[in-house]
């Protein structure tokens, strides 16, 4: 028997959510960036797998912070290099 964890039901982990393109596209005008400028996290992170996430897909992630109540990040999901 498998009970499978969804990681981002723990307290400690921030929400994860898979960007659409349009609000990619917003980001990164916003920002004057590529997305290879992007932060990287791998497919195989929990996290990650959690929410079903392909390379290429950007994520954002929300955390509680004490000084600004909310703060975003974002995450480029790319492919674990091969050894």
């Amino acid at each position: 028997m498998s009970a499978r964890l969804n990681v981002l039901d723990h307290s400690m982990v921030p929400s994860h959510q898979i960007m659409g393109e349009e609000e990619v596209a917003a980001l990164l005008t916003r920002y004057n960036i590529s997305n290879d400028q992007l932060p990287k996290m791998y497919q195989d992170d929990p996290a990650a797998k959690t929410v079903e996430a392909k390379p290429g897909d950007v994520i954002r992630i929300i955390r509680a912070s004490q000084t600004a109540g909310r703060a975003e990040s974002f995450r480029l999901v790319i492919r674990r290099p091969k050894k």
